[in-house]
């Protein structure tokens, strides 16, 4: 009888092979081991086949799909989790980075505090190169006890990459999959929070790199961004208005489905009234990849110092 692992990584892929590499040896490169890698190849028509192939002959703990079309992003996200076998589950990203010791601070956090459903850790934003852009602190009171008060945060405050924390696995089947309209990984989070707290372990443990082929940059109006989500967004049955529209009812709709008490429920539809109000003003929708870049030499953590597969970029 084959055992299931205890973590199960998914990592949607299209066309990624400028940063695969690095982040395959990251994720390999953890401390924490009892996990499986299943890589989900969107049709890529670049080397990333061949880079996945290569990495899953040396580590059998990499399973790797090729999908026979490119069926979109949030799909893809959606089909790897489905793939996956562990009783704890984490989204990986082709070109992020990731310390040695990030899955296994996430899953002690998990199985110190059972009440936890998701551990992330503290973030910053790295360019092409791997050098820190922006570091910033994790302001969100997804800690809370209390569900609105972790709702109303994930609408008010900027940062934070929960979608790639380490989860509890039942609960993911709890929500409603990710879907494909603007901004739908935060409506995503914010369904997901409504089932318990999360955990931040206090330190620089995941990097989000930010470059210009990354989707965002690479999709800058917001109906490229989704038709890269799901290829079915294009056209003229999905105009703007409606996916800003969808992007509302996501919120809306995953109060409505979550496990709450009466009282959480029209707390957490008044916190959206006012966010929905608040979107007005000058400044709203922060980015926290669009703060000024800190100073080097403020900073004094080394990525290549802390991330597997670096060692030999050290200065």
């Amino acid at each position: 009888m084959t055992t299931s692992p205890r973590l199960s990584i998914g990592l949607p892929v299209y066309n990624g092979e400028q940063y695969l590499s690095e982040s395959l040896d990251a994720l390999l490169g953890q401390t924490y081991e009892d996990f499986e890698l299943v890589v989900s190849d969107n049709a890529s028509t670049d080397e990333t086949q061949a880079i996945c192939r290569a990495y899953a002959a040396q580590d059998t703990r990499i399973r790797y799909l090729r999908l026979p079309r490119n069926i979109g992003a949030a799909p893809n996200h959606n089909h790897v989790f489905t793939q996956c076998r562990g009783e704890l589950f984490k989204w990986a990203s082709h070109d992020d980075l990731y310390a040695r010791d990030l899955l296994g601070r996430c899953v002690a956090a998990l199985d110190e505090r059972p009440e936890v459903i998701l551990a992330h850790s503290g973030q910053a934003v790295i360019d092409g190169d791997g050098k820190v852009k922006v570091p910033y602190p994790y302001g969100l009171a997804t800690d809370s006890p209390h569900a609105p008060e972790r709702f109303r945060s994930l609408l008010f405050e900027p940062g934070g990459d929960d979608f790639y924390g380490v989860m509890r696995a039942d609960v993911l089947r709890r929500v409603k999959p990710h879907d494909s309209y603007h901004h739908a990984d935060r409506t995503f989070v914010a369904e997901i929070t409504l089932h318990g707290p999360f955990h931040q372990v206090p330190e620089l443990l995941y990097f989000r790199r930010d470059h210009p082929d990354r989707a965002e940059r690479a999709n800058p109006s917001k109906r490229s961004r989704c038709v890269n989500l799901d290829p079915r967004r294009a056209g003229p049955l999905h105009p703007t208005p409606r996916l800003l529209a969808e992007y509302v009812w996501g919120f809306a709709s995953a109060i409505r489905r979550a496990p709450l008490s009466s009282a959480d429920r029209r707390a957490c539809y008044r916190h959206l009234a006012a966010w929905m109000t608040s979107r007005l003003r000058p400044g709203a929708g922060e980015r926290v990849e669009d703060r000024a870049p800190v100073d080097p030499a403020e900073f004094t953590v080394s990525v290549d110092a802390l991330v597997a597969g670096r060692e030999g970029r050290q200065t």
